[in-house]
């Protein structure tokens, strides 16, 4: 058996701005406490598990899969952002937060259903 060598891939560096406000640095860091906000109410809605039985972890499950997602995308959110500083035009991210009331919603809806119904 061989074993050949992993090379890690490197990763594009990421672009720079002149921005002293550093406007897509707070972006991301208020993705990021949006994301470990999540999972904290994922963590709070597993204390449901012995009342409501399995049914608890949809919520969670949906949480998990919207921090996961988050995360994913901050590299491109940041990416994004300095682009449109350095073009002088930066776009809202509308998918961002629909998606992420979208998340909100369904938390919501799946842990009053499973109150309700269970």
């Amino acid at each position: 058996m061989v074993f050949r060598s992993v090379r890690p891939v490197p990763r594009r560096p990421l672009p720079h701005h002149e921005d002293p406000g550093l406007q897509p640095e707070r972006t991301v860091m208020s993705w990021g406490r949006t994301g470990l906000a999540t999972a904290v109410v994922a963590l709070l809605l597993i204390r449901w598990y012995p009342s409501v039985g399995v049914v608890a972890f949809v919520p969670v499950a949906i949480a998990v899969v919207g921090v996961g997602l988050i995360q994913l995308s901050q590299r491109r959110r940041y990416r994004v952002q300095v682009a449109g500083i350095n073009y002088e035009k930066v776009a809202a991210d509308f998918w961002a937060v629909f998606w992420m009331t979208v998340m909100a919603v369904l938390i919501a809806a799946t842990g009053i259903a499973g109150v309700w119904l269970f």
